[in-house]
């Protein structure tokens, strides 16, 4: 077993990395802490968390990721969602990249995406950045440590955020880019320190790879009945939306809080861990996610604290809206030790509504699950991206656009498919704003989201009545028991009734814009829903 400083050609030949000072292989999350404070990446927390901030990049920067446009996926990429990049312009972007490498010490992580066996993909991520290794240990999957010495990766991704690209000499937008390479399995990512690049590079690979077997990848969380791992459940959305919040119900186990697959045996986990938004995060509301704030090894993103006491404001945003940490899943009570879940009975699509228009919930037919799939209505969350400060409403396909390297439809039929064959329930339910639009009303009350979303999991829900919704023309309950009445009317919520009529003729108009880009694509049942 090589753990610590190590000769670096012994393992990343295959990268092309040659002179590095020093390589530390696999470091446990002790060493990488220690590591990363003497480094003076950050500094110690309470109770051992590692406190640090990601600089200029508070967010992903997806006008700066990049496919590589080679043969092997040139007619499988969707270009219009994947800005390409030539093959020479990568040659020389890596080329550059390792040269400046040289000299430097790096962080090595062997892990894996994906909890079943069958499906996972091995990573191996170089990373300059201590913290970046413990950050990426936290949230892939680590591998048992007899396991390391015969590990061969699929993928590689290099991280080296002191490199900063030439535009003109690299063909890529600024001095930023995320560089993803189908034909040589590799990611390079330079001059951002935000660490979520590491992840949803990974996230994207699998989106492409996972297809091509029939395999569902979902930009979702998920969650499972106590002690029956078949009674599942996904939570579809962007962040910000809920996805962890929603899926760390008390009641229910979690199987994990942001990528998913599907396959013909059941929903798995890619991830190790959880990365949660902090901002305003409450001991009240959400106890264990609060804990993890001081637990030894979580990564403490972009939050503020007092440099004597080291208390964290939880409401100072003064760096980010995007404050986060990253933990791994056992840091949860109530996660699932294998990551896996059988064909999920409920599938929900969360959605942040800044116009203050939809229900706090909704049941949808298949064909109308699949129209609100492609057309993934949200709103974008201040800090989560750069250049976003405040709810921003927009269409982001398959609740991922940014994460999927094929069209839409690829994914959008997998999932009809497998909600027929599963016979799945799917529900839309609102997380954003009621009684008037962002600025003018309140957010949905978090008490009366889980309220509803338990109704429907234990099937109380479709035993009650509904109503036709008469903008989009799905069924909204009519009354649930702990749901204040209003609520459930989103007209009755606003105190101008007109200007609500107003907002949704103005939202229903959105979505068909939107979904004219799918229409020729579709099928009639699903072209139907859109028509209205």
């Amino acid at each position: 077993m090589i753990y610590g400083r190590v000769n670096p050609d012994r393992r990343l030949d295959h990268t092309g990395i040659i002179g590095a000072a020093h390589v530390y292989y696999n470091d446990v999350e002790a060493a990488l802490v220690e590591a990363a404070v003497s480094r003076g990446e950050g500094r110690l927390g309470r109770g051992g968390a590692f406190l640090c901030a990601t600089g200029q990049y508070t967010g992903r920067s997806p006008k700066d990721k990049f496919v590589v446009r080679t043969p092997d996926v040139e007619a499988s990429i969707w270009w219009d969602n994947n800005t390409p990049m030539a093959m020479d312009a990568y040659a020389r972007l890596k080329s550059d990249m390792l040269a400046h490498m040289r000299g430097r010490d790096y962080f090595v992580q062997d892990l894996y995406a994906g909890a079943d066996a069958v499906h996972r993909l091995d990573v191996r991520v170089v990373s300059e950045l201590a913290w970046h290794s413990l950050f990426v240990r936290h949230l892939l999957r680590r591998p048992a440590r007899e396991e390391l010495d015969s590990f061969v990766p699929d993928w590689t991704i290099i991280n080296c955020p002191s490199f900063k690209a030439d535009p003109a000499r690299h063909g890529c937008r600024t001095e930023t880019v995320i560089a993803l390479n189908f034909a040589e399995k590799t990611v390079l990512i330079a001059n951002t320190a935000y660490a979520g690049e590491n992840k949803k590079a990974v996230f994207t690979v699998l989106n492409y790879l996972l297809p091509a077997k029939g395999v569902m990848a979902m930009h979702c969380s998920a969650n499972h009945a106590v002690g029956n791992p078949l009674d599942a459940a996904v939570f579809f959305g962007l962040s910000g939306t809920g996805k962890t919040t929603l899926s760390a119900s008390p009641d229910r186990t979690l199987i994990g809080d942001d990528e998913h697959g599907w396959s013909d045996r059941g929903i798995f986990n890619f991830e190790g861990g959880c990365y949660a938004k902090t901002i305003n995060l409450s001991a009240e509301a959400e106890p264990e996610i609060h804990a993890t704030t001081s637990r030894f090894g979580t990564v403490v993103e972009n939050m503020v604290y007092d440099p004597e006491t080291l208390e964290i404001d939880f409401a100072d945003n003064r760096l980010t809206d995007n404050t986060r940490c990253a933990y791994p899943l056992e840091a949860i009570s109530n996660a699932s030790a294998t990551g896996l879940g059988g064909h999920p009975k409920h599938v929900v699509m969360l959605t942040c509504d800044a116009f203050g228009v939809l229900p706090p919930i909704a049941r949808l037919t298949p064909a109308q699950a699949m129209y609100h799939f492609l057309s993934g209505f949200t709103s974008k969350v201040a800090g989560t991206e750069r250049g976003v400060t405040e709810p921003t409403p927009t269409f982001s396909t398959c609740f991922g656009a940014p994460f999927m390297p094929r069209r839409p439809e690829v994914y959008g039929k997998l999932l009809q498919e497998k909600i027929r064959q599963h016979g799945a329930s799917c529900w839309l339910v609102n997380t954003g704003w009621t009684g008037g639009a962002y600025g003018t009303g309140k957010r949905m009350p978090i008490k009366a989201t889980r309220a509803l979303l338990a109704a429907a999991m234990d099937g109380s829900l479709n035993a009650g009545a509904f109503r036709r919704d008469p903008n989009f023309g799905f069924d909204v309950p009519v009354a649930v028991t702990g749901v204040e009445p209003a609520l459930l009317h989103p007209r009755d919520t606003w105190a101008d009734q007109s200007a609500y009529d107003l907002q949704a003729r103005k939202l229903v108009g959105m979505f068909a814009d939107n979904f004219g880009q799918y229409v020729p694509h579709i099928d009639a049942n699903i072209r139907a829903v859109a028509i209205g």
